[in-house]
């Protein structure tokens, strides 16, 4: 087997001595890069994001932003980095390196102050810089340039999202702005550019150990679930969003990590006659631009999911084996009625994601078992809506989260399906809710009366995000929100 080794800035680079548990944000410091910075170590303020060439929705490869606090160095064995030393063009020796075209925006409109934050913002613009589909808006006749984006997106197409896993404590972030939405088009020489139509490095098999911990990317499902049947303490990672937290913060030193984020059988996306297939180990990212809207709760979930830089790497499968009451995804997922399917050495079989959670962080699946996707029924609900209340409106843990998936006929509401989170000790259906809205007009008084019955749904507790009383009063309020939102839409 070949020894692992990350390409960095087009250098190939050993990773021993490191050990299995070292993030990618200490492999690359302890190699004089210092330009990725560890200003949190949870993955919130984006000051160590780096670019890692995946493979793309719209060209062969996408240089996707990643947190390098969270990624475990050997996850990258094979794989192609740059970092924020990386962008610039070295010259002749002796001469100054040539700005990358966000390096020279950031400079020119005073987006950088004390520096710190500054390597991660430009990786996470260069990201957006680079995303294949992003292009300008034409400017309307007589009208500024400004006025061809919108509050969330440049006049360039340049996506203010990119930037939500960033944080900057001294500049301001209007200067920010300025520079990402100063950026153009990629160069046809741009060397960046032109790796993007090229496929990425595929998943190198690794074995990679040092002292007693050992770091294992087996080729198929197979192995991993026989990996997972032998060994008990086997830990299986994708994105490693909520892993390397363990890692970094509770100094988690596990014996043996499976990486499962590459494996081909959990990496579907398959739109069938009465069913979606999505696998479980997607990025969010990936479901998000390859569905391009098509589910519209999906769509609606996205961008209220942590950030850009949490969504490049976090998947389904993880969001729902931790298990977490406070999870974005299950409330969704279960208002579209979705099942798991868990895989093992010997099979497969389908769960109700409404029978999947048995307690506080605990489920149905066993530990040898794996989530290998998700499947959502069709057709669709017709009506639908996701309500996050958190104290931030972006890259926040939610207090509440609401789901609904209803569909109305003539007036009537003929089905309802209500995901709740964050008022129980697991993810919920509001079964009484949906009893008391089906078959009833969906008026104002049909809205009163159920959302008295949600306000009752679970069992919320009052810690540091909210009050029990907060949480049942905003059960109350989203259904009543959703009811505007909807007769707002037919008025309109």
């Amino acid at each position: 087997m070949v020894a692992a080794r990350i390409t960095v800035n087009g250098k190939e680079t050993p990773l021993a001595p490191a050990a299995p548990h070292t993030t990618v944000l200490d492999f690359l410091r302890e190699r004089g890069l210092t330009g990725s910075k560890e200003g949190c170590a949870e993955g919130e303020c984006g000051a160590c994001s780096v670019l890692v060439a995946r493979p793309g929705v719209n060209k062969p490869t996408d240089w996707v932003a990643v947190n390098a606090c969270l990624v475990p160095a050997a996850a990258l064995d094979g794989q192609e980095v740059i970092t924020s030393e990386g962008l610039a063009t070295v010259g002749e020796p002796g001469a100054a390196p040539v700005l990358h075209p966000v390096q020279e925006e950031m400079a020119v409109r005073g987006g950088s102050q004390c520096g710190y934050c500054t390597p991660g913002f430009i990786c996470s613009m260069a990201s957006e810089y680079y995303r294949p589909d992003r292009c300008a808006h034409e400017t309307p006749a007589g009208e500024t340039e400004a006025a061809a984006g919108d509050h969330e997106h440049g006049p360039n197409g340049f996506d203010l999202h990119s930037l939500s896993g960033n944080l900057c404590r001294c500049t301001g972030y209007r200067p920010i702005r300025d520079a990402a939405y100063a950026v153009g088009e990629p160069t046809d020489d741009d060397p960046l550019a032109q790796r993007r139509d090229q496929a990425p490095p595929a998943p190198a098999t690794t074995e990679y150990t040092q002292g007693e911990a050992t770091f294992v990317r087996p080729d198929t499902l197979a192995e991993a679930t026989r990996l997972l049947r032998e060994r008990p303490d086997a830990v299986p990672v994708a994105g490693s969003t909520d892993y390397g937290v363990e890692v970094n913060i509770r100094s988690r030193r596990d014996k043996l990590v499976v990486a499962i984020d590459r494996l081909p059988e959990l990496r579907e996306l398959r739109v069938e006659s009465d069913h979606i297939l999505i696998g479980a180990a997607q990025a969010l990212t990936e479901i998000e631009r390859r569905l391009d809207g098509s589910v519209p709760l999906l769509a609606a979930l996205f961008p209220q999911f942590a950030s850009r830089l949490i969504r490049n790497s976090a998947t389904f499968g993880g969001n729902l084996g931790t298990g977490s009451p406070i999870g974005d995804s299950p409330p969704v997922l279960l208002a579209l009625e979705a099942s798991l399917i868990l895989a093992d050495a010997d099979g497969e079989r389908e769960v109700p994601l409404a029978e999947y959670f048995t307690g506080y962080r605990q489920s149905v699946r066993r530990p040898d078992e794996l989530i290998r996707a998700v499947r959502i029924p069709t057709p669709l609900s017709k009506v639908t809506a996701f309500h996050k209340i958190a104290k931030r409106r972006f890259d926040d843990i939610s207090s509440v989260a609401v789901a609904f998936a209803l569909d109305i006929e003539d007036g009537v509401v003929t089905k309802a399906r209500i995901g709740l989170g964050g008022v129980a000790a697991t993810p919920i259906r509001s079964l009484a809710t949906e009893a008391a809205l089906e078959g009833r007009p969906w008026t104002a008084e049909t809205v009163d009366a159920a959302a008295r019955v949600l306000r009752g749904e679970g069992t919320p507790m009052s810690d540091h995000r909210a009050s029990s009383l907060y949480r049942s009063a905003m059960l109350g309020q989203s259904l009543h929100k959703l009811y505007a939102q909807t007769t707002e839409a037919v008025s309109s």
